[in-house]
């Protein structure tokens, strides 16, 4: 599948608002038979899903009000792949509920416009500094997989090169620096009709808290965080670390910017199912993590 990157150039994401509607629940399985309950289990489950049904299409996460995981399988988990799914949860008891998703999981990305390598295009995330004090931004990980440089119109001069990146693995994120050392890059985010959200701190995501997404192709979605410590088993491999939400996104959305109102970058998009018509579950790589994986600091140039 190509990749796909989109953003509104220095600026931050791409236009369009919108809202955004969940979909995820067509079978919700559990059992009377309860596993232990302490701190441990979470970690316990985790483990053995990894290794016994680590099937593609399939995910899972942590709520850490219940200590619940919550396993999600996308339309592509079927027959006897289905069946070890469904006793591997069942024998958890109430610990784990599984439930059904429409679509399939995938990074999010596509041809189209916005940033660009090739033919192919994803969401500019955050605006960053270096540790060396060069200019940068994050992007997904699985954006970078087709180049190495980036340019901010199709087929346009190359402005951003990738520095470090990682996918599949223990996240989807990347960083790459501007070519001109003197690119004014503000610390905000663009979220269409003239309006902007200043982007002034990197924060953790927390289940139940409200959120906002921007991306080149569906604009600005709002919705919550579900859980965290996401693990994502996409057909290019699995991706662990991430922050599930019921926010959707569509392709070319990949790599932009979650947020919160008050300027709290939060993630990064890196895939899920579904679309913002139908809803869907949509996984982040969680930005201080990425952050401190690359040596950068949330923030950039002052805006014109």
């Amino acid at each position: 599948m190509g990749r796909h990157w989109k953003s509104r150039g220095i600026k931050g994401a791409a236009a369009a608002v919108g809202v955004l509607v969940v979909a995820a629940t067509a079978v919700t399985i559990t059992n009377t038979q309860a596993a232990p309950d302490d701190e441990e289990a979470p970690l316990a489950i985790t483990n053995t899903l990894r290794e016994k049904a680590a099937i593609p299409g399939t995910a899972w996460a942590v709520d850490p009000g219940t200590n619940k995981v919550l396993v999600t399988a996308d339309s592509t988990v079927t027959g006897d792949r289905w069946n070890i799914l469904v006793s591997t949860v069942d024998s958890f008891g109430s610990r784990a509920k599984l439930t059904r998703t429409s679509g399939t999981f995938r990074p999010f990305a596509e041809g189209g416009d916005a940033i660009f390598a090739g033919r192919s295009r994803c969401s500019l995330g955050f605006n960053v500094t270096t540790a060396d004090g060069q200019p940068g931004f994050l992007t997904a990980g699985h954006c970078v997989q087709a180049a190495q440089r980036m340019s901010l119109t199709p087929g346009g001069r190359p402005v951003a090169t990738v520095q470090e990146s990682t996918f599949p693995g223990q996240g989807d994120f990347a960083l790459l620096t501007y070519d001109n050392a003197n690119t004014n890059a503000p610390s905000e985010v663009d979220t269409g009709q003239r309006r902007k959200v200043r982007i002034v701190r990197a924060a953790d995501a927390r289940v139940g808290t409200q959120v906002q997404r921007m991306g080149s192709t569906t604009g600005l979605r709002s919705g919550r965080v579900t859980a965290l410590n996401a693990t994502v088993n996409y057909p290019e491999g699995t991706v662990t670390g991430l922050i599930q939400t019921t926010v959707c996104a569509e392709g070319g959305d990949s790599g932009g910017p979650l947020f919160s109102a008050n300027g709290n970058a939060i993630g990064l998009t890196s895939g899920g199912s579904g679309d913002c018509r139908n809803g869907g579950v949509t996984f982040f790589q969680p930005v201080r993590a990425a952050l401190a994986a690359v040596g950068a600091r949330i923030g950039g140039g002052q805006s014109n």
